[in-house]
């Protein structure tokens, strides 16, 4: 590093006639100061742009990064939730996709082990305005940037996501590709986002157990909110397409019994278990690509009661003989009003999906029981022994509007059981009056 040195004098006759006076003049010597500069490079004590988010439509958005370093190629879709970012980042439904939030400030809270849905992060990537450069909360154990640094997800912030946020609301959902690698050019990046593409892509295989095991945690008692616990234990299968712990902990709390089976598990297997009812999560990317659920979902119902969340309702629609297509940009976020159309009740739902249910599809005899009010979607379907819900009742997103689904699951149950429990006896008076 250069160093240069600057010497001058000063007089004081000067300084003498401005600031002086008659009476006390400023001694009249002469002083010789010498100043050193610095020249050369130095770190700016503040991190600068290292990163680029490139999207399919051409757009490129500088940024920092965080977390970890590289190359991905991924799904941008915005989320409008303002709390809650852990359990999106270890939400299955996310895997293939990058989420930006449009909260700008992420990071506050930190992170904690018990608010995670699953056992790993499955998103691409994160994108925030804001990177909060501190923590504050009783639970936080690490920061934001850490917690994904150990688990390999990149993330970016200092970029414009309302701008983000409103091209994708215009456009639809952009292919994007993440970058901190200063060797590629904006241009093989762009190419790579229009060489990938998230439809027909089975995710569910990626994502879901290997093997079938027993769930047995329940919702911890400082965070229980419901007291009506039914006093019959039930049987569950809940198929894993990506499933969130938190369903099963609401289901567990309401005193099922509970197996997890993989996506790919023979529904032959499963009805041999003779479970009380069967439950098809939620679960990522297009329901049309897993053509081997639908028929899974095919072969189980009219046999026992059946309870689809989000890819579950979405398979349940396809298996009931209707279709389902891509949505423009999705649904994304803690805030999004739902009515019950039996009820007439509004419920303030957590969703993730980037299809729907074409409710014009669907044959004679299946009820659409709730609509998103935001866009008018099918939000749930019922036949006699068949419910599901594009949303998530298990969320809690500040209210626990849904959560009665649980409820209403475990009383289908209990119906179908009592009414297995009548058919023999039904049967016996009928044979001795002939």
């Amino acid at each position: 590093m250069a160093t240069q040195a600057l010497g001058f004098s000063v007089t004081l006759n000067d300084l003498s006639n401005r600031f002086g006076s008659k009476s006390q003049p400023i001694s009249q010597k002469v002083r010789v100061f010498t100043l050193r500069c610095s020249a050369g490079k130095r770190e700016r004590p503040w991190k600068t742009s290292d990163a680029r988010l490139v999207l399919a439509d051409g757009s490129i958005w500088n940024a920092k990064s965080f977390g970890a370093s590289g190359t991905q190629v991924g799904e941008v879709v915005f989320n409008t939730s303002l709390t809650g970012y852990q359990e999106i980042l270890t939400d299955p439904s996310y895997a293939g996709q990058f989420v930006l939030m449009t909260n700008p400030h992420i990071g506050n809270t930190g992170i904690n082990f018990d608010d995670e849905e699953s056992t790993r992060c499955f998103l691409a990537g994160l994108v925030i305005r804001s990177l909060s450069i501190s923590t504050s909360n009783w639970r936080c154990v690490e920061t934001l940037a850490d917690y994904l640094a150990e688990r390999n997800i990149m993330g970016i912030y200092d970029v414009d996501t309302r701008a983000i946020t409103r091209r994708l609301r215009q456009d639809g959902s952009l292919v994007g590709v993440l970058s901190t690698d200063n060797s590629k050019t904006d241009e093989e990046l762009l190419q790579m986002s229009h060489s990938w593409d998230i439809v027909g892509i089975d995710l569910i295989s990626g994502v879901s157990c290997k093997s079938p095991h027993e769930w047995v945690d329940k919702t911890k008692q400082d965070w229980e909110f419901s007291s009506k616990v039914p006093a019959e234990n039930f049987h569950v299968v809940a198929y894993d397409f990506g499933i969130k712990h938190n369903i099963l902990r609401r289901l567990a709390s309401y005193g099922c019994k509970i197996t997890v089976v993989p996506s790919t598990w023979p529904a032959s297997d499963t009805l041999k278990l003779k479970p009380d009812g069967v439950l098809f999560s939620n679960g990522p990317g297009d329901p049309s690509a897993v053509p081997y659920a639908v028929e899974t979902v095919k072969n189980i119902l009219g046999k026992v009661p059946v309870f689809g969340i989000c890819m579950g309702h979405q398979l349940l629609g396809q298996a009931l003989g209707g279709k389902t297509f891509k949505m423009k940009f999705g649904h994304h976020g803690g805030n999004h009003p739902v009515r019950n159309l039996r009820t007439g009740n509004v419920e303030i739902s957590a969703q993730n999906h980037n299809y729907a249910v074409d409710p014009a599809t669907l044959p004679e005899g299946v009820e659409v029981t709730h609509i998103n009010l935001n866009d008018g979607s099918c939000a749930g379907l019922a036949t006699h022994r068949t419910m599901s819900l594009q949303y998530h009742p298990e969320a809690s997103p500040g209210p626990h509007d849904s959560d009665y689904a649980f409820r209403e699951f475990v009383e289908l149950m209990k119906r179908e059981k009592d009414n297995n429990k009548r058919e023999p006896q039904l049967s016996a008076v009928s044979a001795w009056n002939a």
